[in-house]
C-alpha cells in the first residue's frame, strides 16, 4: 500500500514539474503559486475602461480545457481596441493549474 501511494505521489509530482500548462514567467514557488504579470510590455500601456478575461484549466497535466487567447478575452469584455494585456497563473502542486489572460482597452 505504501509503495503504491509513493508511486502515485511521485507520478503526480513529475507531471506537475513537466509544466504541461505554464506561464511565460514563473518565479520560484512552493506548493501553491499565484503569479500576476504583464503578458506584453510593448506598446503604450493604455489600460482603458473595459476589461475582459479568458481562462484555461489543466488537471494533472492530463486534461486541459478552455480558451485563454487574447481574442477570447477581448470578446468576453466587449473590447474593440486592446491597450494592455496581463496574465494570471495559478498552480496547486501541479495537480490543478489555471491560466487567465486579462485584456484592457476600449
Amino acid at each position: 500500500m505504501k509503495t503504491t501511494f509513493a508511486i502515485v505521489l511521485a507520478s503526480l509530482l513529475a507531471v506537475g514539474a513537466a509544466g504541461c500548462l505554464s506561464a511565460p514567467f514563473q518565479p520560484p514557488s512552493g506548493m501553491v503559486s499565484i503569479t500576476k504579470a504583464p503578458l506584453s510590455t510593448e506598446g503604450n500601456w493604455e489600460v482603458g475602461e473595459k476589461r475582459g478575461e479568458a481562462s484555461s484549466t489543466s488537471v494533472l497535466g492530463l486534461y486541459a480545457s478552455g480558451d485563454c487567447s487574447i481574442g477570447a478575452a477581448a470578446r468576453n469584455g466587449g473590447l474593440k481596441k486592446i491597450g494592455h494585456v496581463d496574465y494570471e497563473y495559478v498552480n496547486v502542486i501541479g495537480i490543478w493549474q489555471k491560466a487567465t489572460v486579462i485584456v484592457y482597452g476600449e
